[in-house]
């Protein structure tokens, strides 16, 4: 078995991003809601995947602006989190080890529960979605 390496280029970000992205394309309860929203724009959307993962991994800082806003009003409950993590977690798995990958899947997880509460919350509440 050939040994993984730890995420520490823009190029292993990119494997990263699209690999997982080609799952969540397939995946019968993800790509109905992420096709919605995102239709054609696909190239654009994968970019700025790029920009976000290298800022969090990578410390580049070539990611600005408020990830939680457009995703606020997403018809996303449990489940879809659960799916996005699962998603996630294997292609970090099957790509990389390493203290970068582990980072990689804990940031996930901590990204994945504050956007399901926050979305849960503004959901069930009269106030407007702040970033």
């Amino acid at each position: 078995m050939q040994q993984r390496k730890d995420i520490a280029t823009r190029k292993d970000i990119e494997l990263l991003v699209d690999v997982f992205y080609e799952r969540v394309k397939q995946d019968s309860l993800l790509s109905p809601v992420f096709n919605a929203v995102i239709q054609d724009r696909w190239p654009a959307h994968l970019e700025k995947m790029y920009r976000f993962w290298e800022t969090v991994l990578l410390d580049a800082h070539s990611y600005t602006g408020a990830p939680f806003l457009p995703h606020a009003t997403l018809p996303v409950h449990l489940e879809h989190f659960e799916t996005w993590l699962g998603l996630w977690y294997a292609a970090v798995d099957e790509l990389f080890e390493g203290e970068r990958a582990e980072e990689a899947k804990w940031r996930a997880g901590k990204m994945a529960t504050m956007f399901h509460t926050r979305i849960e919350h503004y959901r069930n509440s009269t106030e407007k979605p702040l970033r």
